[in-house]
């Protein structure tokens, strides 16, 4: 089926905005503006977008310590992705989440996740929260190879098989847990292969085509709709820097790789399929990029004005309050 141009422009725009978002980043962190460490998605933003292009706010995912990317696909917003990210008093959090931890309920994104594999049991939970309550919703939990080797993932995912609940496993396979080769960790081909254990589909997908995750990730998501329980999707890509900002990754993989896995960039790939087959001309394309540009220097501009949280603020929204008022407490 054809997707609508609409669709297609969303998706472009969605990975630019991606793209420059994290490009952006970098060089503020360098700068010392960015409170604590950046972990950049560029290079794989064709999966997100494939996935959230689906999506709507009734629907939930779960991130990683890599997550703007799965913000940004949700719709969170950037200038306040970046004021949080920045440790200020407006960002969506109040600056105290930070980057590994930006979340953002109304747009049911419950939140990025420090913890490898942590964001996986949240989604579980939020796809059984919506079976309960017959919602119609689904909820994604991302995850990146590594995590595939967590306990959590392993009891996530027979939970969610054993009550169909509609969830998706999208395994992000960048082919390094840090600076751990996929190959020396995971004694399978692929992730997705670990899908038979659970009696589940494990799909294999270009994770640098977006309209290829686009048609997997549609399956997958209309099947958990439909009741029929969870997908494992396992999308191969590729992070351009290393596992944070100042890391090197030349360190542990090659030149030889990085220049195969760049010449493969989902966005100039995508621009090509659009204007090749008439689709979407390509100065409407530059329209896009241009109010994306325009639209991250306004968000970095409203970070850097953003006041730093108040001391009254160091408490609140930190600790739970306690339910004296439920019998049985005290």
């Amino acid at each position: 089926m054809a997707i609508p141009k609409e669709k297609l422009s969303w998706m472009y725009e969605t990975m630019y905005r991606i793209r420059r978002f994290e490009e952006r980043l970098l060089e503020e962190t360098q700068k010392g503006n960015a409170m604590g460490v950046a972990h950049t998605s560029d290079g794989e933003e064709a999966g997100p977008t494939g996935i959230c292009a689906h999506l709507t706010d009734n629907d939930w995912i779960a991130s990683t310590h890599r997550g703007h990317g799965h913000c940004i696909a949700k719709g969170l917003e950037t200038n306040r992705m970046m004021a949080e990210i920045f440790g200020k008093i407006d960002g969506l959090c109040k600056g105290k989440g930070g980057s590994m931890h930006i979340a953002d309920f109304s747009k049911g994104m419950l939140g990025a996740n420090a913890i490898v594999g942590a964001g996986i049991p949240l989604a579980v939970g939020a796809a059984f929260s919506a079976k309960y309550k017959e919602t119609g919703g689904v909820a994604v939990a991302f995850f990146g190879d590594g995590a595939s080797n967590q306990g959590v993932f392993h009891e996530s995912i027979n939970l969610a098989s054993v009550f169909k609940l509609p969830v998706i496993f999208a395994c992000e396979n960048n082919h390094y847990a840090q600076s751990t080769p996929v190959e020396y960790a995971v004694p399978v081909k692929d992730i997705a292969d670990r899908a038979t254990s659970y009696g589940i589909p494990g799909v294999v997908v270009d994770g640098m085509d977006v309209t290829a995750v686009y048609e997997a990730a549609g399956e997958a998501i209309a099947r958990a709709r439909a009741g029929e329980g969870p997908t494992l999707l396992e999308m191969k890509t590729y992070r351009f820097h290393g596992h944070y900002h100042a890391d090197v990754p030349r360190t542990y993989r090659l030149e030889e790789e990085e220049i195969e896995w760049k010449a493969r960039d989902p966005i100039p790939a995508f621009e090509k399929s659009l204007t090749e087959q008439g689709l979407i001309e390509a100065s409407e394309l530059e329209s896009i990029r241009n109010k994306i540009e325009a639209e991250i220097e306004a968000a970095v501009e409203f970070a850097l004005n953003s006041p730093l949280p108040p001391i009254e603020e160091l408490y609140t929204d930190v600790y739970a309050s306690y339910p004296t008022s439920v019998k049985g407490l005290r």
